[in-house]
């Protein structure tokens, strides 16, 4: 049953309110999944989502699916050579788009019937927002509507975080992820802001579909996070695509271009060039985002996070006259302003948990210093028979991380004397999908050598494995982390082929505390690029 949709039933007049065991608030993951196992309890449910355009989710709509719809596209394109030229470019941007419209369209459609159509479940298309600890309102097109359930389950999952930068929200031509994969046009030049894993996908992607792209990041560092192996492998592939960096790069404003496109003011410490201009001094709309910069005529070079990509200058300190206290002061690193013009522009600064308009505090729900939900081990929130589950709960922002929020959920449901709780949640794993992805699951070397374990490490170029020649992606490399005394592995990094699929095998294999030399011993199928992890935990 549907209220407020396309081709839904029209709101009763006379009976505004609407009384229910279950509120789900948002269509994620989490909460669809628990929307139909308390229908077939026997429950009855409400779930209200904002638009009628994410019936599904954020994965299915706006995230995971549709863009790696586009980057297999992507990927297409760059195989069949259709990257080359402007006309095969567009054509082949073009048919990516409408197969990632059609795909959407499809999920959404059928995740939509799976719920609505069920006796026990109602669909209401509105904002909600709390009145009370048992008491939502939802704001529909045919006017409010008022819930009261017995139990409340937030599920409105993250949204863009937007950096305050003056002209970023009023400039043509900005985009989030959601927008930019809904672009009808492939911009000749891209420059993403911010260098986080969401970035990189989408810097990855449309270079494959022959766009020009620059990635800012914010400091000096790559992937500070991963070890610096594995950073500079993933850098070297997505520099080989043609994609580059600017490092300790700042945006202090953006604005609309002489040329129609976008115009950036970047501050970049550590060069050392002439004198700065403001970048409304600078002409704009000539070359693209790698060369025009304040009048360079070569930005490509970046041979090291401090380096000028102009003139290679290395970053100085300038020492001034002793402090108060006799140490030496030095001054702020030196920094060059230039002026970046380009068709688009990717704010790719992370998500933020999406609480806005929901009152929370009319039902005594409390947030995180970091704007989350806050929940405790079996996501229940600060006030009786109200959780949270999926990314407006702070954890890790995964899909697969949502729907296993609902088993925490449900164990509690389900009358289990030993509810499963988020700290029985073992080994996340994550993947990248860039043109050769990345996955890992695990510590890293450098988090197990802050821990202070003892372990050894191992690696395997992708190069000798005999799937990777086949596959003829031979790029990437394989490490591992193994306690030495324990043959215990600690975790593993795959920049390689199919890694999203093995790096589920050696997740398994830790879930069950079995060793490294038991994916050493394993028969696998040949040729496979799993069978390398017998040479890898050899």
């Amino acid at each position: 049953m549907s209220i407020s949709t396309p081709n839904a039933i029209s709101t009763p007049s006379t009976s505004p309110t609407i009384t229910t065991d279950a509120l789900i608030i948002g269509f994620g993951k989490g909460g669809k999944t628990l929307a139909a196992k308390l229908s077939a309890a026997g429950r009855k449910v409400v779930v209200a989502e904002a638009s009628a355009d994410m019936y599904g989710g954020t994965c299915i709509n706006i995230g995971c699916l549709p863009s790696k719809s586009l980057i297999l596209s992507a990927e297409q394109a760059r195989r069949d050579g259709a990257n080359s030229t402007p006309e095969t470019r567009e054509a082949a941007f073009e048919a990516a788009i409408k197969e990632k419209r059609r795909v959407t369209s499809m999920l959404r459609d059928k995740n939509y019937h799976k719920l609505a159509d069920q006796d026990n479940i109602t669909v209401i298309t509105g904002r909600a927002h709390f009145t009370g600890p048992h008491s939502v309102e939802i704001a529909t097109a045919e006017g409010p509507i008022a819930v009261t359930a017995s139990k409340i389950f937030i599920n409105t999952g993250a949204t863009p975080r937007i950096p305050d930068i003056p002209g970023i929200h009023t400039t043509p031509g900005v985009y989030t992820s959601t927008g930019l994969m809904d672009l009808d046009d492939m911009p000749q030049r891209l420059v993403i802001i911010g260098s986080g894993f969401i970035g990189l996908e989408f810097a990855s992607m449309f270079a494959d579909f022959g766009t020009a792209v620059t990635v800012l990041q914010h400091n000096a560092e790559f992937l500070p996070r991963e070890d610096a192996d594995v950073a500079a492998a993933i850098r070297a592939q997505l520099e080989a695509q043609g994609v580059k960096f600017l490092f300790n790069a700042d945006t202090k404003a953006i604005a609309p271009a002489a040329d129609g496109g976008v115009r950036l003011s970047v501050a970049v410490k550590g060069m050392t060039r002439g004198a700065s201009q403001a970048c409304d001094s600078t002409p704009a709309g000539t070359g693209n985002a790698h060369t025009d910069i304040t009048g360079a005529t070569d930005t490509t070079t970046t041979t090291s996070p401090t380096s000028n990509p102009t003139d290679h200058a290395t970053m100085s300190h300038v020492q001034t006259k002793p402090s108060d206290d006799g140490e030496p002061r030095f001054a702020e690193p030196a920094e060059a302003r230039f002026c970046l013009t380009t068709d688009a522009v990717l704010v790719a600064t992370g998500r933020t948990p999406n609480v806005e308009g929901l009152h929370l505090e009319a039902a005594g729900v409390e947030l995180t210093e970091r704007g989350a939900v806050k929940v405790d081990e079996l996501l229940r929130t600060t006030a009786a028979d109200i959780w949270a589950l999926g990314d407006v709960n702070g954890g890790p922002q995964h899909t697969y991380i949502s729907l296993d929020d609902y088993r925490v959920v449900w164990s509690q449901l389900n009358g289990s004397d030993h509810p499963y709780t988020v700290k029985d949640r073992k080994h996340v794993p994550s993947s990248t999908f860039l043109a050769t992805p990345y996955s890992r699951v695990g510590l890293n070397e450098r988090e197990a050598k802050a821990a202070g374990l003892d372990y050894v490490v191992k690696r395997l170029p992708v190069a000798a494995v005999p799937k990777a020649q086949v596959m003829r992606r031979p790029d990437g490399l394989m490490k591992a982390i193994v306690e030495r005394n324990t043959g215990r592995i600690l975790g593993a990094m795959l920049l390689s082929a199919e890694s999203h699929e093995v790096i589920n095998i050696v997740k398994l294999a830790m879930d069950l505390d079995a060793p490294a030399s038991t994916l050493r011993d394993m028969v696998f199928t040949h040729p496979t690029i799993a069978e390398a992890l017998n040479d890898l935990l050899a």
